[in-house]
């Protein structure tokens, strides 16, 4: 029993692991750097509307983009050298940019987004669908691109910084 207890443990770590790899940073995003035994080089923080940081030594970097592992790098290599000999750095998520959906949902606005994430929990988030709200007309807008909309189900991914809109449906 606990082979398969850690067999599943391992399997939802890994598929996390691989989500925050694949995950882009936006402006909104928190995140937390540490350095090993460097305290004062430790940063919690949110990116700036423009996707940037202030971090110790290195000055404002731009981390739209740029995946958790990518930001670790440039971190580590802009801290090699001149200020540490080997730096062990840390890059965490600590919350993710809001997604948002309007339309036919009891509750509309922005919720805070988690990797994996489908319209059908978005939904169930914003207290469901009203009597009114069509399943067949959904619309998501990405991020960067509000302008076009692609058409989603209850089963479609969403990513942060989306925007779902529920239509109504006509009886």
């Amino acid at each position: 029993m606990t082979k398969y207890v850690i067999a599943i443990f391992l399997c939802v770590f890994a598929w996390q692991t691989k989500a925050q790899e694949q995950y882009l940073l936006g402006p909104g995003d928190i995140i937390i750097i540490k350095v090993y035994g460097q305290e004062d080089l430790e940063l919690q923080t949110r990116l700036t509307d423009s996707g940037t940081i202030n971090y110790p030594f290195l000055g404002e970097l731009q981390l739209t983009g740029m995946s958790i592992k990518q930001v670790e790098d440039v971190i580590y290599q802009g801290l090699k050298g001149d200020y540490l000999v080997e730096p062990n750095v840390f890059v965490g998520m600590v919350e993710y940019r809001p997604f948002y959906i309007h339309g036919e949902v009891k509750l509309p606005g922005g919720y805070p987004y988690q990797p994996g994430m489908t319209v059908n929990q978005a939904i169930a988030l914003a207290g469901g669908l009203t009597e009114r709200a069509s399943r067949d007309k959904i619309l998501i807008s990405r991020e960067g691109q509000k302008n076009q909309h692609e058409n989603g189900n209850l089963n479609s991914r969403i990513l942060a910084g989306d925007t779902i809109t529920i239509e109504q449906r006509f009886f």
